[in-house]
């Protein structure tokens, strides 16, 4: 219970750490006060530049990721995994460095997902990017994959409490699009270039 406690924290403290607000930061630029106001990839490639987006899309995933491959390293149950692999999505969702204003969580929930359920994540990239390349609006393919992830989870086989964990981030992420929700429904969603 003291590795899955110490792993949790850390899992937490990680995921809290503001990726996109501090590249936009080291650029001049407070990302919650331009763009969409959003700490996540998308805005920062909007506001401060293509190669500040792409490392704070790369660094997103490794909060979800890191904690995750630790603990199976560390051999916790899988269920166990789990829960870390939640506290770091939290983290990031309501980071303690930030107020607990954080993002909106997909990146890191790749990271989560690419740790504990590698397979159905390969699928879920590729739903993705067919979304995002058709429609050129990245809220529109997050939704759609989050939402499509417990059906991958179950389809490979991937334990119940898994598929679990996929419907809850599903919906928090689903929780953290309703203004991209609203405009989606009304057609002002900004479309990217990809």
């Amino acid at each position: 219970m003291m590795d899955v406690s110490f792993m949790a924290v850390f899992a937490y403290l990680l995921g809290s750490i503001p990726t996109g607000f501090l590249l936009g930061s080291l650029s001049g630029v407070d990302v919650r006060r331009a763009g969409s106001g959003n700490v996540g990839a998308t805005n920062v490639a909007r506001v401060v530049g293509r190669r500040q987006g792409l490392m704070t899309l790369l660094g997103d995933v490794a909060k979800g990721f890191i904690p995750v491959y630790l603990s199976v390293y560390l051999e916790l149950n899988p269920p166990m995994v789990a829960l870390v692999g939640l506290a770091a999505f939290l983290g990031h969702l309501y980071p303690l460095f930030l107020k607990f204003q954080g993002g909106k969580g997909v990146a890191t929930a790749l990271g989560v997902y690419l740790g504990l359920a590698p397979m159905a994540t390969v699928v879920l990239i590729f739903v993705f990017s067919v979304v995002a390349m058709v429609s050129r609006m990245v809220s529109l393919a997050s939704l759609i994959a989050a939402g499509f992830a417990p059906i991958a989870f179950w389809f490979f086989s991937y334990p119940p409490f898994l598929i679990w964990l996929s419907l809850l981030i599903g919906l928090l992420i689903v929780f953290r699009h309703r203004e991209n929700i609203q405009r989606l429904l009304s057609g002002a969603e900004p479309r990217f270039d990809l």
